[in-house]
């Protein structure tokens, strides 16, 4: 979950590492610190976010050309100066970054504290680079011929980027489980943790695959071997966003300018894979295995976070729609608990970067048990998408803020169109119907527009409950899995304990918290349980907890009991939370502001869980 970036070139390195750094602090901001080789290794780091690091550099010594940067989430060790990367070998000859875990630093450490080896960190990085150090001495050989051997040895997930004090024109990088690409410029490279980092200096890149790692050289040559010294061949790839796509433009922060970025994005996910007015969808990647699709017996989702709640939608969807068992995991918990994997099933892995640690190894555990495999995520090229047998992206762009927003609008619009598509292949929808969803589909932006006009009203609301120790979100049918996530985009960035339950489930036992100080959520959009959601509501109005209602507009019974009435526009119910969850994250932004949260970079959290 740490930012890595390297430069080899022509250019004065340092400014290429800190604009990829502040390009990168999503994925991390406990530390930050680059090295640079210019005759003698310079190294600068400094506990907290990068501007700190940018203070202590000294000016007199940024004139190399090359370099390597890092930006940190904790993991093994607290986050300050002395775990702040780069670490350095024991003889100072060795600088490296690292994003991911070592599980088996322990014993490595005890083995090389044996040796005389002293450590100055808690880090398992510093271990790493001294296991490097020390193949290097004792086989008498070359840096990536070291790097190779060490990373046999070691257990656990990882990318890094390698500088050697005696090769000033070479950068070793490698990667098992951390997504690592490297950007090729005029006989320059660059190396970054994800493309933000690079887009402003080349669009042609390479993205390394597990257990793969390159020499990068000066001279504008390259070469990517595996860890079992097998050359490989990679095609350069085109990357297709801009770097104004990254930049916050008149926004505040990233995850208002993302959120007001949903209509656009939704459009994006859809552009030419449906069309209302003929009644045909398609996606390519569900194309290809329509007919083992066909035949599955059941499906099972997994992912992790917002994407998992997005799965729940799309069990509803699927179940819905086409008639098919679905089961929706964690897939954090998927891989250890032996789960019955046949090889008739589909599991469909979703993820933001593709890059989810358990995410993939679920994906690896099914693939192992013979199911197929359907992707969803967002950047192209990364390993989910690359292990996948099939998938779709979802064109959302560049998601900067940790909290995600048009992320999840864009999977729920992939699942509901897979859905569509394996009803229709079933004859599970009439013809009739599947117009009507795909009308709404087309329209759904409009309306996720209209929600945003709401911005002011619900920035007052926010106003009232800014200062309130918990939240309770309700929901039924398809607004559940919204209720879910509006009470986690609160949690994850004000701070304030939210919980998102079934409507109904309130009596099992939340029902107790309600008093005067309870905001009480309700997402009372469905027709097809209306009644039912008034008399949940009117449960809280007994217990005087106070009600905010996100209500189809016109809607008078509702607006008569509740304390604030959020009035979006109807849709179809399968589609409503595509247009139910706008208030819900614009609710969590105001809130997080008005008590001085920051809201793209919320404590504790990264962008990419890249590590188990």
């Amino acid at each position: 979950m740490c930012g890595i970036v390297g430069y080899i070139g022509n250019r004065q390195a340092f400014p290429i590492l800190i604009k990829g750094l502040k390009r990168l602090e999503y994925r991390g901001y406990d530390s930050a610190g680059v090295a640079l080789l210019n005759g003698d290794m310079t190294v600068f780091k400094k506990a907290g976010k990068v501007i700190e690091l940018e203070k202590v550099v000294d000016p007199n010594r940024l004139g190399a050309t090359i370099g390597i940067g890092h930006t940190r989430w904790a993991t093994h060790g607290e986050p300050n100066d002395r775990n702040a990367h780069p670490h350095l070998s024991q003889s100072g000859e060795l600088a490296i970054i690292h994003n991911g875990i070592i599980e088996n630093y322990a014993s490595i450490k005890a083995e090389l504290e044996r040796r005389g080896y002293v450590f100055h960190s808690d880090t398992d990085t510093e271990v790493l680079v001294n296991l490097i150090e020390e193949v290097k001495k004792t086989e008498n050989t070359t840096l990536d011929n070291a790097v190779r051997i060490a990373l046999n040895e070691v257990v656990g997930a990882y990318a890094i980027v390698v500088l050697n004090v005696n090769n000033p024109d070479q950068l070793v990088a490698a990667r098992k489980g951390s997504p690592l690409v490297m950007g090729i410029g005029d006989d320059e490279f660059f190396i970054g943790s994800d493309a933000s980092s690079i887009i402003e200096y080349t669009k042609n890149v390479v993205y390394l695959d597990d257990q793969e790692f390159a020499v990068i050289n000066r001279d504008g040559t390259y070469s990517i071997r595996t860890l079992g010294n097998v050359e490989k061949s990679h095609a350069i790839q085109k990357l297709e966003f801009s770097l104004e796509m990254i930049e916050k433009g008149n926004f505040e922060h990233f995850m208002l300018k993302e959120i007001y970025e949903q209509p656009k994005a939704i459009e994006d996910s859809l552009r030419g894979r449906m069309n209302a007015s003929q009644g045909w969808i398609k996606l390519g990647g569900l194309d290809e295995y329509i007919n083992r699709i066909d035949k599955a017996e059941r499906f099972i989702i997994t992912a992790c976070g917002t994407s998992w709640h997005s799965g729940m939608i799309g069990e509803y969807l699927l179940e819905d729609l086409a008639r098919i068992p679905v089961e929706v995991e964690y897939a954090s918990e998927f891989r250890y608990r032996n789960p019955i994997i046949r090889d008739n099933d589909v599991v469909i892995a979703i993820s933001q970067s593709g890059e989810t640690a358990d995410t993939l190894a679920a994906i690896e555990l099914a693939k192992e048990r013979q199911a197929l495999i359907y992707g969803i995520c967002n950047v192209i090229g990364s390993s989910i998408a690359r292990a996948s047998h099939a998938g779709s992206y979802t064109h959302a762009g560049p998601e900067i803020g940790v909290a995600s927003t048009k992320a999840f609008s864009t999977q729920v619009s992939i699942i509901t169109l897979i859905a569509l598509q394996i009803a229709q292949v079933k004859g599970t929808i009439p013809t009739s119907k599947m117009r009507e969803i795909l009308y709404e589909l087309e329209n759904i932006s409009k309306k996720i527009e209209e929600t945003l006009l709401l911005n002011d009203q619900i920035k007052e609301i926010a106003a009232i409950y800014k200062d309130a120790n918990n939240f309770l979100y309700l929901g039924r049918g398809y607004n559940f899995p919204v209720a879910l996530e509006g009470a986690l985009k609160l949690k994850e960035i004000s701070y304030i304990h939210a919980e998102g339950y079934p409507a109904a489930e309130m009596k099992h036992g939340p029902i107790a918290l309600i008093d005067e100080n309870m905001p009480v959520v309700f997402l009372a959009t469905n027709k097809s349980a209306y009644e039912k959601i008034v008399s949940n509501v009117q449960e809280v109005k007994a217990r005087k907890g106070k009600i905010i209602a996100v209500v189809l507009k016109g809607d008078t019974q509702i607006a008569e009991l509740a304390d604030h009435v959020i009035e979006v526009p109807e849709t179809e119910e399968i589609l409503s939370p595509l247009i139910t969850i706008v208030p819900l994250q614009l609710l969590a932004y105001h809130i997080a502001i008005m008590r001085g949260c920051n809201v793209d970079q919320p404590r504790n959290l990264a962008k990419s869980v890249t590590v188990e």
